[in-house]
């Protein structure tokens, strides 16, 4: 019997946008988003493969009001508006469709569930077996012998159905399908905002209808005074509520009498327009499909080709130790470049802390993937003398976590060349997508887990063995497979980023900052700094102190003891009992967030005293009892891990513990830093960029007047003061300098007159009159800002003087509070990620150096402008010369870089 199948458009779009978005947020070039028609079409070949379908047709909501509307006022009203990521998608799908001939029908008036209704109930009259796609369950009342509803899942990329047919259905409710739009009427729908009787649930309406069959049944006896188990309230509101109840059937009924034009031999499947089917895969990066269907164009044939061969590599499963290992590792290094991976597994270090380690080694060596298992310390010391030879090029994926497991192992690797992870953050800097799987997918269309499976290899049985046998050194066979797999396509990988970053005019940034850099933070992490535990549990003890003591005095001012850490305690003390200024009392009660409470600090000192609890608390928490966890037992350091592919920027960000985030705005915040410390015999040279960001903008602007200053080593806050107040420099007051300087470091964030009242605690219009004022005076910064956003809307991106580059596709959003984020990226990200840039260029030049000397130093911590090196007392004066040096002339602006060097016997004395 020949076979329709029904799309739900704007369902299945759905499903996929949120079913792809946490692992594949897919984006073309140009920063357009295209997760969700990827996942689109993947669910339908899926369906297409399955049932081979003669007749096709998807339905797609309009938004025009339809005839449900105009019944009912409320009627969808509490629908949040379609994301702009998924909505700038919509007209993408429908593009791709129309390419593929697929017919696309959209009614005005009416929804796509009447469509697919009225469509459904034609096929079935005709003799066709009908399939509805749809994530919505409301279809389910179409079903019957020859109406299936089939209902997606995608989930991490891949996609499941479930089938509904008639007996499924009574199945699962015990009603005929017809009887559901029975059950809405009672139950209603929070989602399509249908009222149906108030309290009524689900469990009530599906028994009600199991028992009397219909709505006008129940009333019907209802008005005989029957309907004997309907009882209490649950009669009180039937009897209430007749009107919402036939209202919301009739809201929840689906059209099957739409007057649609389009006949069954309109929907028949036809062959696509492949030319612009082949362009707009190409467009939105679907390598995948392209291979699939065999779209390739002749200048794509070679990727095609290769593509192909992922099946048909061999692989060997060969001793590390063994004869041939050797003869391949001498082959490799008459090539001069290894493509490898170590796979590994994961043991707890700690309660905090999760430990690596290697336990397979796999490389490529023309078209063969030699596969190994690392049995022992001495297996992996064979492969010291590969790793350590500075002639061979080393490509793998996430290289410094791979430098650190070696150095615990004594083997230091040299000619970090290309790190894929680091390669694929610079192409696309936002997404934090990069791991090598979906990687190969986005660059090469290759789908690893779809290879496995046609091969008949489960990926169920690596989930469950957590990758591997339980003495940790035995993978399993999918495991086998898939890493040789990883290992073969790195070489194409590392082939089409190579090109992509050549396309953005980043190789240079790549091979000459990034890369070097791998090492640098892989030595900072190996490397740690020491931390005095004892003096910080003493510091610890303190704390406790402190808040025993905070918490004595808030219950005195609050008159009587109650749970400070309660939100809901809290807010009724300080707004019911002491009548502090508060905003709307909510469901959830009061707000009692830091916001709210600055805003009234001033109506009572409880509120200072809160504030400051809260401070001591955190620290003693996150910095004290959070801390302690993470000093490694054996080295009696902080191995915090420093990672470069998650800031949009560039920066440096660092995890378990994150010391760049310790508190430095209030006293005891500080003295957390005291307990960092060198070991003996050596001391903390601390070097910090003065003003960097303010220079870069100085430099990228051109503006005379902070030329001028920075030239002329004036203090830029004060100048700012003077030329917006038009008074002399020298009459310039504390107060109107920090002013300014509050200006000076806000203007190029895209500060708000909202934000610098704020923060300076004026009026919205002095504040709004202060930025009007300084960017007439500072016009370069002016034209500068005003240009910038410019040129991003028109070029899709900013860049920073290293060519770092930056998408920005909120500047096309519909939303207006996105594309304000997106001004402000753009204003933003060039000053901020050259201040980045040249700070890792700096580290970079500094690592070089010091291996040059052979001094006894190294990087111990980097934190935002601020580099610190552990040296050996005696080498001080050099060390500091060589961190001076090396940071001042990272690079050549218009106007001086100045760096504060100081040295100390602890990080807090460090400045």
């Amino acid at each position: 019997m020949k076979r329709l199948v029904l799309v739900d458009g704007n369902s299945i779009m759905n499903r996929a946008f949120y079913g792809i978005m946490g692992s594949k947020m897919l984006m073309t070039e140009e920063g357009t988003y295209t997760n969700a028609v990827y996942g689109f079409l993947a669910i339908l070949f899926k369906i297409l493969d399955d049932l081979e379908p003669e007749y096709l047709a998807v339905a797609f909501d309009l938004k025009a009001p339809t005839a449900r509307h105009k019944m009912y006022e409320g009627y969808k009203a509490n629908r949040h508006g379609m994301p702009d990521e998924l909505a700038s998608q919509m007209p993408i799908i429908k593009e791709v469709l129309k390419d593929m001939n697929i017919t696309i029908i959209e009614k005005e008036g009416y929804e796509a569930d009447d469509v697919l209704g009225t469509l459904s109930k034609r096929g079935e009259k005709e003799g066709l077996e009908v399939t509805i796609l749809s994530g919505d369950r409301d279809t389910f009342q179409l079903t019957s012998d020859h109406i299936i509803v089939r209902i997606p899942r995608t989930k991490a990329g891949k996609t499941e159905v479930e089938d509904f047919d008639k007996n499924k259905i009574k199945e699962v409710y015990g009603l005929e399908p017809i009887q559901l739009i029975e059950v809405k009427g009672l139950q209603g729908d929070t989602s399509d905002n249908i009222p149906g009787v108030p309290g009524i649930g689900e469990k009530t309406a599906l028994s009600l209808i199991q028992t009397y069959g219909s709505i006008e049944k129940i009333y019907e006896e209802l008005e005989q005074g029957k309907a004997e188990t309907i009882k209490g309230k649950t009669r009180e509101k039937m009897l209430e509520n007749k009107d919402l109840a036939f209202l919301s059937k009739t809201l929840g009924t689906i059209n099957l009498e739409v007057p649609i034009e389009q006949t069954m031999e309109d929907l028949k499947l036809k062959e696509w327009d492949k030319p612009k089917v082949y362009e707009e895969f190409k467009k939105l990066r679907f390598h995948r499909y392209i291979e699939r269907f065999s779209l390739t164009g002749e200048e794509n044939k070679e990727t095609n080709n290769t593509n192909k061969e992922t099946q048909t590599f061999e692989r060997k499963e060969i001793s590390v130790i063994s004869q041939e290992m050797q003869e391949v590792l001498q082959q490799v290094k008459q090539e001069g470049k290894l493509f490898y991976y170590l796979d590994k597994v994961e043991e707890k270090e700690n309660e905090k802390r999760i430990h690596k380690k290697i336990v397979s080694f796999s490389l490529l060596l023309k078209n063969i993937v030699y596969d190994s298992n690392i049995e022992n310390e001495n297996a992996l010391q064979v492969l010291k003398e590969i790793m350590e030879d500075e002639k061979v090029q080393k490509v793998g994926y996430h290289l410094r976590e791979d430098y650190v497991l070696l150095k615990e192992q004594n083997i230091v690797m040299q000619n970090l060349y290309f790190d894929i992870e680091i390669a694929a953050y610079l192409l696309s800097p936002t997404t934090n997508q990069y791991q090598l799987k979906s990687l190969m997918n986005q660059y090469l269309g290759i789908d690893i887990d779809e290879i496995l499976a046609e091969k008949g290899i489960s990926q169920d049985e690596n989930k469950q063995m957590n990758l591997f046998e339980i003495n940790n050194t035995v993978a399993t066979d999918a495991k086998k497979e898939e890493r040789s797999l990883l290992v073969y396509q790195m070489e194409n990988l590392e082939k089409t980023l190579k090109e992509k970053l050549e396309e953005a005019n980043a190789l240079t940034l790549f091979h000459d900052i990034e890369m070097p850099l791998v090492e640098v933070l892989a030595k900072m992490q190996y490397n740690g700094m020491y931390l005095d535990k004892e003096e910080l549990i003493s510091f610890g003890e303190e704390l406790k102190t402190q808040l025993e003591k905070l918490t004595t005095e808030i219950y005195e001012l609050a008159g009587e003891e109650f749970n400070i850490n309660s939100t809901q305690q809290l807010g009724t003390i300080l707004f019911e009992k002491l009548k502090l200024t508060t905003s709307k009392k909510t469901k959830k009660g009061y707000s009692t967030d830091v916001d709210t409470l600055e805003k009234i600090k001033r109506e009572h000192p409880i509120v200072e005293k809160i504030l400051e609890y809260r401070s001591l608390m955190k620290l003693n928490s996150t910095y004290v009892e959070g801390m302690l966890p993470y000093v490694n037992k054996k080295t009696e350091r902080i191995h915090s891990y420093f990672h470069q592919t998650v800031t949009a920027t560039g920066r440096i960000s660092s995890t378990e513990p994150n010391l760049q985030n310790i508190p430095t705005r209030f006293e005891l915040g500080k003295r957390l830093r005291k307990v960092f410390k060198p070991k003996e015999g050596y001391i903390f040279i601390d070097a910090d960029y003065s003003q960097i960001e303010l220079r870069i903008l100085a430099h990228i602007s051109q503006d005379e007047h902070m030329l001028q200053a920075f030239k002329n080593g004036e203090d830029i806050h004060k100048q700012a003061a003077s030329k917006v107040l038009g008074i002399p420099i020298e009459e310039v007051t504390k107060e109107q300098r920090s002013a300014a300087k509050a200006v000076n470091f806000g203007i190029v964030y895209g500060i708000s007159d909202f934000g610098l009242a704020e923060q300076l605690g004026i009026s919205r219009k002095q504040a709004k009159q202060y930025i009007e004022q300084y960017l007439e005076k500072y016009s370069g910064i002016q034209a500068f800002m005003n240009d910038i956003v410019e040129k991003a809307k028109e070029q899709g991106y900013v860049e920073t003087l290293f060519h770092r580059r930056r998408y920005l596709p909120e500047l096309k959003s519909n939303n207006y509070m996105v594309r304000q984020f997106g001004a402000r990226a753009a204003m933003n990200t060039p000053i901020q990620g050259t201040a980045a840039d040249i700070m890792k260029l700096a580290m970079v030049n500094l690592n070089k150096k010091l291996k040059e000397t052979n001094l006894d130093a190294k990087i111990v911590l980097q934190v935002h402008d601020e580099l610190i090196l552990e040296v050996k007392i005696e080498e001080k004066e050099q060390a500091k010369e060589i961190l001076k040096n090396c940071m001042e002339n990272a690079i050549h602006l218009s106007v001086p870089l100045e760096v504060e060097v100081s040295e100390a016997s602890n990080w807090y004395e460090a400045k």
